[in-house]
């Protein structure tokens, strides 16, 4: 007997207080170990969808699953330790004096203590490669580091499911390679929300691709990206000189 999905969204409905309707009926299934590309345009509704997978945003209609156990007011620590999001900008989530201050957070507040909390440091570090920069300020690190010291502070939680939003923004060629590298040596359950078509290819064998609130697309990486006329229809392309050969 197989067990539950990593995430199962069903009819996922949500409307803004402004009443602009976000999502109009979302249905996703990942299932452990997969790693899954969240692709669209500005404004198609991904960024409201990951907000719902730890329950920042509520009050909609249709229901979430983490590995079974429902989104709901009731759960929300548990769901917040399983589903750990990494965004955009770096700041939103370092503000210690040190990397592993920035580290520890989480799991201390999920109550891990003493040595514990220190081996789970030490692996999250070891994971994203910023072992030896334990002790340094956040703000003297590269944008690569940074990014990379971020998805530590999720990983010292130990989720079952990644959520990175727009991982490779503004990251120069090596700290891109740097990062994707990281991210495939995990071996977890991965949602990316990305515009980095190419990112997505080299990341995340299967797709998903949201418009106007609803899932348009949901495939092999590459046969998505190959259907011009679909990224057309949906306001997305391939880079200049980009090919699936």
């Amino acid at each position: 007997m197989t067990g539950p999905p990593a995430l199962l969204v069903e009819r996922l409905a949500y409307a803004y207080p402004d009443g602009h309707q976000a999502l109009y009926g979302v249905d996703l299934r990942v299932e452990p170990g997969e790693r899954v590309a969240v692709l669209g345009p500005n404004g198609a509704g991904k960024t409201t969808l990951v907000l719902h997978l730890n329950g920042v945003l509520s009050g909609g209609s249709g229901r979430i699953e983490v590995a079974g156990l429902p989104v709901s007011r009731s759960t929300l620590r548990e769901i917040r330790r399983r589903v750990g999001i990494v965004f955009q900008d770096p700041d939103d989530q370092l503000f210690m004096p040190t990397v592993g201050e920035d580290v520890a957070f989480g799991p201390a507040n999920f109550g891990l203590t003493g040595e514990a909390l220190r081996v789970r440091v030490r692996q999250a570090l070891d994971a994203v490669g910023m072992t030896e920069h334990v002790d340094r300020s956040p703000l003297h690190l590269s944008g690569g580091q940074r990014r990379r010291v971020a998805l530590a502070t999720v990983l010292a939680c130990d989720p079952e499911i990644l959520v990175l939003d727009e991982p490779s923004s503004n990251l120069e060629p090596v700290a891109r390679r740097e990062l994707a590298e990281v991210l495939l040596s995990l071996g977890r359950t991965t949602l990316m929300v990305t515009h980095d078509l190419p990112y997505a290819l080299q990341l995340c064998p299967r797709s998903v691709l949201i418009d106007g609130g609803v899932v348009v697309a949901d495939g092999p990486t590459r046969d998505l990206l190959a259907d011009t006329d679909l990224l057309a229809a949906h306001r997305l392309e391939l880079p200049y000189g980009f090919s699936l050969d």
